[in-house]
């Protein structure tokens, strides 16, 4: 091999290495970006969750509403539960609820605001909930007193199914993502706020379904995976460095 044809050879490896050093560095950076992005968003929302509760937006201000400016945004009302079937959507445990714990559902009703609207309310957890039923679940039917009850909860935004979420099983009115728009269609619930309610208060007499307040926790992975990032950054640089002294040391003088 002449010394040309191992000089381009050296000169590609090199350059191939410094492009391998700024795309981690890039990753790297751009983790510590995350970072910051993520813990302000969590500081936000938290600030959210711990405001005292005003009341809930006028109707004609919900389609202003979004998940950026208003998810967890702590708010009160009077409604009343339709008498409508319910519907359940499946968790093992919640990021915002260190209150739950093992396999149940989050309980969906439609409740009907003095105004006329209609809002999903998740009432709270069901444990271990009763999953073949042709009927309201007993643990639902007993909120359907027809009397107006004072709500204080979360305005939360649908999360549409994604690819890999199990299919709706209609026959349990079963889903496995909060999309209350679609238990709304397919329950004939009618037209509903684009929003849905996270139930903190009351608790009904039996404690099923358990409603109760949120919390946000900030778990950070970024920093670790920053420093992974600049690790293969170092060793990068640190290859090339050898490969230049190796490359300077055959140079003849």
């Amino acid at each position: 091999m002449t010394d040309t044809v191992r000089q381009h050879g050296s000169r590609r490896v090199a350059m191939l290495t410094i492009a391998m050093a700024a795309l981690f560095m890039g990753l790297g950076i751009w983790q510590l970006q995350r970072r910051i992005e993520e813990r302000t968003l969590v500081e936000a929302l938290g600030e959210r969750l711990r405001t005292a509760s005003v009341p809930l937006p006028d109707p004609s201000q919900w389609h202003s509403l979004s998940a950026a400016s208003d998810e967890f945004r702590r708010v009160n009302f009077s409604t009343t539960y339709e008498p409508r079937l319910d519907a359940m959507v499946y968790s093992s445990a919640s990021p915002e609820r260190t209150d739950i714990s093992g396999p149940g559902t989050w309980a969906f009703i439609p409740g009907r605001l003095p105004t006329g609207e209609i809002v999903a309310i998740n009432a709270g957890f069901v444990p271990n909930a009763r999953l073949d039923r042709d009927q309201q679940d007993p643990a639902m039917a007993q909120l359907i007193t027809y009397k107006p009850v004072v709500m204080t909860g979360y305005i939360r935004f649908p999360e549409p199914a994604g690819a890999l979420t199990p299919n709706l099983e209609n026959d349990k009115r079963l889903w496995f993502s909060r999309d209350h728009l679609a238990m709304a269609q397919a329950l004939g619930w009618g037209e509903v706020a684009p929003f849905y309610i996270d139930l903190e208060t009351p608790v009904p007499a039996s404690g099923v379904p358990k409603p109760g307040p949120l919390h946000v926790y900030f778990v950070d992975h970024h920093l670790q995976y920053a420093i992974i990032w600049f690790s293969l950054t170092f060793l990068a640089l640190t290859a090339l460095a050898v490969s230049l002294r190796d490359w300077l040391l055959r140079r003849p003088l």
